[in-house]
């Protein structure tokens, strides 16, 4: 017990006097995860909507599919995206592998679905109350998804929201295609892994500590936005 107590107090030391590794890490974490975030909100919003404004042969399928990729295991994208980027993979002169544009890959193809699934069903809903007033104003399909994005702000606001909590929590796929690299691709949840391998407590709860204090936030931001947005 007093091993833990002293770990926990060099931990909040590490944090108290902004440790350069520390802070170095939560910064390259924001960045990645952040991007992902947003890249899996400007692609994955309009298809939502799409999927709900549209009417094609299999519409049904492919909603299937989306929700389904929900429980992609992220080792196994990890892997999938590693093959791609590999010197004999299909984009290996890219160089991208061991970099964090990988990572921001990655954790963009696993924040997508989310976002998909989060603003397809509001959207669904909306248009059903709306659609046929769009079709009578004569609205494109793009100026469709507008509105759609108009009235459900508070969709979108929560959306990005989970993305980011995915993305900032994922270890299996970025460590793959990362490669946990000291000061270029080492992020939050790769660390605490490495270093509780190493028994390194303090650095692994002060960025636990951290993680936790982001997870936390961003659902108290989730819940009041989305509450504040829902009153307009």
């Amino acid at each position: 017990m007093s091993d833990f107590v002293q770990s926990v107090g060099a931990s909040l030391s590490l944090i108290g006097r902004a440790d350069p590794e520390l802070l170095g890490i939560v910064a390259l974490s924001l960045r990645v995860s952040l991007t992902a975030s947003i890249l899996a909100l400007l692609i994955g919003a309009p298809i939502g909507a799409w999927l709900a404004i549209a009417r094609f042969r299999g519409r049904h399928v492919v909603i299937v599919l989306t929700n389904a990729l929900l429980g992609l295991p992220p080792v196994v994208v990890g892997l999938a995206l590693y093959l791609m980027l590999s010197r004999s993979g299909l984009f290996g002169s890219a160089g991208l592998l061991f970099t964090p544009t990988a990572m921001v890959i990655a954790q963009t193809l696993l924040a997508t679905p989310i976002v998909v699934a989060l603003v397809h069903r509001p959207s669904s809903l909306l248009w059903m109350e709306y659609g046929d007033l769009a079709r009578t104003d004569g609205l494109s399909l793009p100026r469709s998804i507008l509105l759609l994005f108009a009235l459900g702000r508070a969709s979108l606001l929560t959306a990005f929201l989970a993305a980011f909590g995915r993305a900032i929590a994922e270890v299996g796929a970025i460590i793959v295609v990362g490669g946990n690299i000291s000061g270029y691709t080492r992020t939050m949840t790769t660390a605490i892994a490495l270093e509780t391998s190493k028994g390194d407590l303090p650095l692994a709860l002060g960025l636990g500590l951290i993680l936790l204090a982001l997870s936390v936030a961003v659902s108290t931001v989730a819940f009041l936005l989305v509450g504040r947005v829902g009153e307009k």
